[in-house]
């Protein structure tokens, strides 16, 4: 690959896309965007594989890539949705193979539920995926011997949760409060762990012995998505014809910046004022109009207004997705905390957009008073009142939260000041709070998924007051 041989890109795709194209999926959940993630991916990869200093850990780098990738693509607003990917095909398989895979499938969704959603990730790219603690380390942006202790424990926890788990499937009519806690099957987060907090406390659950399962072998009945056929071609012309060199290299920018170890630093969302920066200039430039020909205050205003519309010239293109319209990716100063990446937090709780409050347009300034006379002032007529301020309405936008666990709904005061409140929620959703928005001001509103481990495409919605709901997709 560092020769530009094609030969060994061909040889690269083939050993490790399908599994690449699954990760992506999983991140994902869409087979359009797990196709192109894939795509920007090898792109990326064979772009920057001279910086690569150990080539026997060209696996987990290239999984470093993709994740790099599939984080930026969660963070656009204009991302394809919807459309997940078949199941690969594992031969034809009877009826009853059928239902015990099903029955495992429960089973390994049930003890998975009880873990993070970062002890998720990492012990799928451990068990299914093949990658050690150095890969994580390289993968998640963090020091070798944590990532180490994070698979440790994971493991540690996962034999904890599957414990409880087998117990709950093969002996839930022995106990009324596991038959009490497992009334859904697969188990919920919440009831995942309030099982484990019974069994370790309950003389007849905890004295049962369960078989041991490896966590290979507990996740090898997981599915996995199968990678379209016609993306082999489609890859490999990307990323070797001549007339793509321009739409590489922006590919390529995707992936910086690096470590002196050579792997990608992990992906940092851009700030909030970058991503609002396009309806930031609508405001300034409606600001600037109204202040021409107001006078020498106007013109102040005026002189302000044109510096900070000098100051958004460089837009960032963050929500691009596909490699026809690449855009400049952020840039941070150095590797830093990644908040989509494991540091205490959950990536489900990190992965969503940043949203704070836009800045309110300023205010008019009050028209000057009339210089004062000696003379009694002459009556003038009456006029009407001011009128009060007219209210504003609530725009709100849904969110998706892929294989998440949470997504932030975004809404913004049109029109007026707006005191909103969340009044319910639709689904297995939860979502709260209330607040006041300025003219213009928008914020964001987390909303939680309460099922556990889910699979298939699933909605709800929230509602909020004064009017208006956002559709929210989840699994």
């Amino acid at each position: 690959m560092r020769a530009g041989d094609v030969i060994a890109l061909t040889e690269v795709y083939d050993t490790y896309a399908p599994f690449l194209f699954d990760y992506c999926h999983g991140l994902l959940r869409d087979r359009v965007e797990a196709a192109g993630a894939l795509r920007n991916t090898l792109i990326m990869a064979r772009e920057h594989v001279g910086r690569l200093s150990q080539p026997e850990r060209l696996r987990g780098w290239l999984y470093a890539l993709a994740r790099k990738e599939c984080m930026r693509r969660r963070e656009s607003p204009n991302r394809h949705t919807g459309q997940e990917a078949p199941e690969a095909d594992d031969g034809d398989l009877t009826e009853e193979q059928l239902s015990r895979r099903e029955e495992r499938r429960a089973l390994a969704h049930s003890a998975l539920a009880a873990l993070s959603g970062r002890q998720r990730e990492a012990i799928d790219l451990a068990a299914r995926h093949e990658l050690d603690a150095t890969d994580l380390a390289g993968l998640f942006g963090i020091p070798p011997d944590e990532a180490a202790q994070l698979l440790d424990e994971t493991l540690e926890d996962l034999g904890i949760a599957l414990h409880a788990a087998l117990i709950a499937q093969n002996h839930w009519e022995d106990c009324p409060s596991v038959s009490a806690l497992t009334e859904s099957w697969p188990l919920a987060p919440q009831a995942a762990r309030s099982l484990i907090r019974h069994v370790d406390s309950c003389p007849t659950c905890g004295g049962r012995d369960t078989p041991p399962l490896p966590a290979d072998r507990l996740l090898a009945v997981l599915p996995i998505a199968a990678i379209p056929g016609e993306l082999r071609l489609d890859v490999l012309t990307a990323a070797t014809a001549a007339d793509r060199a321009d739409n590489r290299r922006a590919i390529a920018a995707y992936a910086e910046p690096f470590t002196a170890r050579g792997w990608p630093v992990p992906y940092q969302p851009p700030p909030p004022r970058a991503r609002d920066r396009g309806a930031a200039g609508g405001r300034r430039n409606g600001r600037l109009v109204a202040a021409i020909g107001g006078g020498v205050a106007a013109i102040a205003l005026v002189a302000v207004a044109m510096t900070a519309i000098g100051g958004a010239g460089a837009n960032e293109n963050t929500g691009a997705t596909g490699p026809e319209s690449p855009g400049t990716s952020a840039d941070p100063s150095g590797p830093g905390p990644d908040p989509s990446l494991p540091g205490g937090v959950d990536p489900s709780e990190s992965v969503s957009p940043s949203v704070s409050s836009t800045s309110a347009s300023p205010s008019e300034s009050p028209s000057p008073s009339e210089t004062p006379t000696t003379e009694s002032p002459t009556p003038r007529p009456t006029t009407s009142k001011p009128r009060p301020p007219r209210p504003g309405t609530l725009s709100v936008a849904g969110c998706s939260m892929g294989v998440n666990e949470s997504c932030t709904i975004r809404i913004t005061a049109v029109g007026g000041a707006v005191n909103w409140t969340v009044t319910g929620a639709s689904g297995e959703l939860s979502a709260g709070g209330s607040g006041r928005l300025g003219a213009g001001e928008s914020t964001g509103v987390r909303v939680s998924r309460t099922n556990g481990w889910c699979w298939g495409k699933r909605s709800g919605s929230v509602s909020f007051s004064p009017g208006g709901s956002a559709s929210v997709s989840y699994c």
